[in-house]
């Protein structure tokens, strides 16, 4: 059998692992163990799995998972979220439809500190739905909302997904990080404008909210200076190069843990919550990242990349539709794999045939979790859908899908807008 039928038969059978609810990571390392030692030899299986294993531990990249999520983790549990969401509320809110935007801008916010688009929808959730509700929000426009703003989380960085993107190609995390600003700014700023054409054109959707005073306006800084402070501090760093990504996760975890000090939010509780999550998420993260690269491994002794480059190179495609195939590619998987199974399955396969084609690899990064995250919102897996009918159980499935559609809508048009002006993503990492 020739190396490329093992490759595709691999291929199928992580399929059929994850569908049989197998762990991604465990499927990925299983399948590329088994697929290098039937191509390659057992041996040197072996020695593959114990050159990953060191490969993962010794790379500073990765160390910068643990000390994000733990920023993240701390301030989730000492109530941050919160704070975030009555400061945008209070900027916001007057409008029509001005707290579904409020949850937008607060959602943008979170993510700059959470690095999860789970974690930020299930916060928003639960800050943010009952306001809605006790407004007479509609439930849809509501709903909505708070899952489409989770998918914020992994363009502001940190992002985990551009960490994992970065190990997967070797790309600067750095430059994933700054190249995920002003794209995230433009997609908070489109679901803010869908939201007021909602609004628009069903004024009973989003009435206005209450009315503040501008001393009680600048008095909701109080309560998000610092994290706004910190977040300059960590990204600023990193794009001008005061320290590197490892460093800034280090200065965040320390910058989180003196913020909730500071507050008096600090007990033994909140510290527990914490690190418990943290370690729970990293293993969950280490365990996806060692079975991709196994798996990455077996992929590329059957030199199915290289094939597929060969035959997409002879098709006679421009390189613009290929690219707009591939990316089509991301939304039909989106249907039945979640956003790390669809990165770490198909990133090895695309990312030499779309470097070799002379797109960008930040670009194509940014656009992968661009594609990963409005699967997030997608029927039927829909990841956000289901954390937020986990905190509003009382919402139906399909109002809260009903809700999200109009948020697809901006998304492509999002991604078209990157496609169409790639210095809006590559500006502040070529700095």
């Amino acid at each position: 059998m020739s190396t490329v039928a093992i490759g595709f038969i691999g291929l199928a059978i992580v399929f059929a692992f994850i569908a049989a609810g197998m762990p991604i990571g465990f499927a990925m390392g299983l399948v590329g163990f088994a697929g290098f030692a039937a191509i390659i030899s057992f041996d040197a299986a072996v020695v593959r799995i114990g050159v990953t294993t060191y490969g993962i531990v010794t790379n500073h990249a990765i160390g910068t998972i643990p000390l994000f999520l733990f920023m993240a983790h701390l301030m989730f549990a000492s109530g941050i979220g919160r704070d975030i969401y009555d400061f945008a509320a209070k900027w916001m809110g007057r409008r029509r439809g001005g707290l579904a935007m409020a949850t937008i801008g607060a959602s943008a916010g979170f993510a700059s500190v959470s690095a999860s688009s789970l974690a930020t929808t299930a916060t928003m959730g639960l800050v943010a739905m009952p306001e809605m509700r006790k407004h007479k929000y509609d439930l849809s426009l509501a709903s909505g909302s708070v899952v489409a703003g989770g998918t914020i989380g992994a363009l502001i960085p940190p992002s985990g997904m551009f960490i994992i993107y970065g190990i997967l190609t070797e790309t600067s995390i750095g430059a994933m990080f700054a190249a995920g600003i002003i794209p995230g700014i433009l997609l908070a700023l489109f679901y803010i404008i869908t939201i007021a054409i909602i609004c628009r054109i069903n004024p009973d959707a989003g009435p206005r909210g209450p009315k503040y005073t501008l001393r009680e306006k600048l008095a909701s800084f109080k309560t998000t200076g610092e994290v706004i402070a910190l977040f300059g501090l960590v990204m600023g760093g990193i794009i001008f190069g005061w320290f590197t990504p490892t460093e800034a996760g280090a200065i965040g975890a320390f910058g989180a843990i003196v913020i909730t000090a500071a507050r008096r939010r600090l007990t033994w509780e909140t510290a527990r919550t914490a690190i418990y999550a943290t370690v729970k998420t990293t293993g969950m993260i280490f365990g996806i990242l060692f079975g991709a690269l196994v798996f990455n491994s077996f992929i590329t002794v059957t030199r199915i990349p290289l094939h597929i480059v060969d035959f997409v190179s002879n098709s006679g495609f421009a390189p613009m539709t290929i690219l707009l195939l591939i990316l089509a590619v991301y939304l039909v998987l989106g249907m039945v794999l979640d956003a790390s199974a669809m990165m770490t399955l198909t990133v090895p396969l695309f990312f030499p045939l779309v470097t070799g084609l002379g797109f960008d690899a930040i670009l194509f990064g940014v656009l992968v979790v661009r594609m990963t995250e409005i699967a997030l919102i997608t029927p039927p897996v829909g990841m956000n859908v289901y954390i937020l009918s986990g905190v509003a159980r009382d919402v139906p499935l399909n109002k809260i899908f009903k809700g999200a559609y109009p948020f697809v809508g901006a998304d492509i048009l999002h991604v078209a807008l990157l496609l169409a002006f790639p210095i809006l993503v590559l500006w502040l990492p070529s700095l």
